[in-house]
């Protein structure tokens, strides 16, 4: 089997008999085993060769679904029973959850083959997946450089040709960043589109699972399988429809896409984006200049609300019911001192400190609530916009992937790598990343952002795309 297979190509070879779950599995193991790029933290070859086994006995019985033995892998933050959830931490190193989660769940019960846990930058805290504890993950397409974070591990996995899809997180560009730094796609649902249940929180009111393929429509399969109400996850929308149940729908032939004025300063990736319009304008649709005036203020906003709301998420991990526990301690305030300290790196404990700081008594009005009126502002911004148009054209990142170690004495600058993605998730929206060209010989992505609950718009969109033009079937050299 070709090294990047889409999952429909995979499927096809699967329903012809043309090998067996078993043996897809087996060879994707050994890719795993012989990669460099760092993107797994756990390899489940046991758990991964019984259920395609079984997959193979379900296909047999005719008792299969789209996805029955097609392998995948979650990103370390999903719990998963009897296999350990580390979130890249060494406060997590040694947790096994009893449940998984229910994305987790969810896939199994569709008949995917787990093939392990991805890296990821520490708790989902990265724009470049080097703060996880189990060390950083290189780019396919040039190992010297970050694989964009926090889902890189699931990004480059992807790309490496290791997996066909992977499940990611997105809390401020997570899926979205990487996927456009290792030239994949990569779909941010609606907020509460996909249940959190069994998902390690970073910021709750932010944080959204979603995933990671070559193409759009291995992305669609994927989400049809993963979304829909949970009421175990509080914060789950209660809707009937369930995004591509049915495939991706046919696109309306004449949308009015617009674009960001905002977004479109100073680019490494102009011309890219104006390849992009000219695909589109072509298959019929039009395009016009919208605003969003407090684009300024979100990854200010963001970085406020975000570690504010890390800050409580994290209290749990004190080294009594479960995390790291330093050795002998002499009290009970040593035990939360050190356990903490050693447990977490550094990016986790800069992001603690700034939400504390931000929800303390004398701060709180000054910081947290001022950053939640202006998420307000920003998501009217973007409710202004879609009254006039049906999509937005974006880019995902302001360049291609940048070299391990450039950014990480300056936070601020690492921070600015989210600016193009950080608004959508401060507004809910849903937002997908696809590539559309090359800098410098890297992969570079164009954004997709539509109302709440449209994801199957701007997968309909891409798909469309995808079908005129080949960025998406691009791979590493190094990974061929």
């Amino acid at each position: 089997m070709e090294r990047h297979a889409t999952l429909a190509e995979l499927r096809r070879a699967l329903d012809n008999g043309d090998l067996s779950a078993i043996e897809l599995t087996r060879d994707y193991l050994t890719r795993i085993a012989d990669d460099s790029t760092n993107a797994f933290i756990n390899v489940d070859e046991e758990g991964a060769l019984a259920a395609a086994a079984a997959a193979d006995e379900r296909l047999a019985s005719g008792d299969g679904t789209p996805l029955t033995g097609l392998p995948l892998a979650h990103k370390d933050i999903f719990c998963t029973r009897g296999l350990a959830t580390t979130c890249g931490s060494r406060m997590l190193e040694n947790f096994v959850a009893p449940y998984d989660a229910t994305v987790v769940a969810r896939l199994k019960d569709a008949g995917v083959v787990n093939l392990g846990k991805t890296n990821m930058d520490e708790f989902a805290m990265g724009s470049s997946n080097e703060n996880s504890y189990f060390g950083a993950v290189a780019n396919p397409w040039r190992e010297s450089h970050v694989p964009g974070g926090s889902s890189g591990g699931s990004a480059a996995a992807v790309a490496a040709g290791l997996t066909p899809a992977a499940t990611g997180t997105d809390t401020g560009g997570s899926i979205r960043q990487p996927a456009s730094f290792c030239g994949i796609t990569g779909l941010k649902p609606t907020y509460g589109r996909v249940s959190r249940y069994g998902m390690v929180a970073f910021a709750s009111s932010l944080d959204q699972g979603g995933p990671m393929a070559h193409n759009a429509e291995d992305v669609a399969l994927l989400v049809s399988a993963m979304a829909g109400f949970d009421r175990r996850d509080s914060t789950s929308a209660e809707r009937e429809d369930t995004p591509c149940s049915n495939g991706i729908p046919a696109t309306p032939e004449k949308l009015r896409i617009g674009l960001p004025r905002e977004y479109y300063h100073n680019l490494d990736i102009a011309a890219e984006l104006d390849a992009v319009r000219a695909s589109l304008e072509n298959l019929g649709h039009t395009f016009v200049d919208v605003n969003l005036p407090h684009t300024e203020a979100a990854v200010p906003t963001y970085y406020v609300i975000a570690g504010a709301e890390a800050s409580t998420n994290l209290s749990r991990f004190d080294g009594v019911r479960f995390g790291h526990r330093c050795e002998n301690p002499e009290s009970l305030e040593d035990l939360y001192d050190r356990s903490r300290s050693e447990g977490f790196g550094e990016e986790v404990k800069r992001r603690i400190l700034t939400g504390t700081y931000a929800l303390s008594v004398g701060y709180f009005d000054a910081y947290y609530l001022q950053a939640q009126k202006i998420r307000r502002l920003i998501a009217n911004d973007f409710a202004s916009a879609f009254e006039d148009v049906d999509v937005l054209l974006a880019p995902t990142a302001p360049g291609p992937a940048f070299e391990r170690g450039a950014l990480t004495k300056d936070p601020v600058a690492m921070y600015q790598q989210d600016i193009f993605t950080v608004p959508v998730s401060l507004a809910g929206l849903p937002a997908l990343s696809m590539p559309c060209g090359f800098v410098d010989g890297l992969p570079v992505g164009a954004q997709l952002v539509a109302a709440p609950f449209q994801e199957e718009l701007i997968l309909g969109v891409a798909r469309d795309y995808q079908n005129v033009t080949d960025w998406h079937t691009r791979t590493p050299e190094a990974a061929q």
